[in-house]
């Protein structure tokens, strides 16, 4: 598949920035890299457009607005990949036993949520 991005026999990482590294090492393919990259992309142009905004002195409100809606589009772009992750990286997990990835998926879930 065009969006699969496969991982075999590699290691999956979620890095939590500032105090540990959690790794596993298990196979398994993750399927939403591209449109996750895709997203992030049109986030970082959105930004750009709103970094503008306020560099030519627009309105407040409009740029509330559009600061609302990078806030939106990140949250679904986390959406997404929490979806991946648990589809395949957990799944996996699961299967194997790995009580370590669970845990920093639910160290990493509760992060996104607040």
């Amino acid at each position: 598949m065009e969006n699969e991005s496969k991982f075999n026999d590699s290691v999956c990482r979620d890095v939590d920035f500032g105090h540990h590294d959690h790794s596993h090492t298990h196979t398994h393919t993750h399927t939403q890299t591209k449109a996750v990259l895709n997203r992030l992309s049109r986030i970082i142009g959105h930004m750009e457009s709103v970094k503008n905004m306020v560099e030519d002195g627009r309105d407040c409100s409009e740029v509330l607005i559009q600061l609302a809606a990078i806030k939106s589009a990140i949250n679904s772009a986390g959406k997404v990949i929490l979806k991946d992750h648990i589809d395949h990286c957990i799944i996996h997990a699961v299967e194997t036993g790995d009580k370590e990835a669970i845990d920093a998926l639910n160290e990493a879930v509760e992060r996104f949520m607040n």
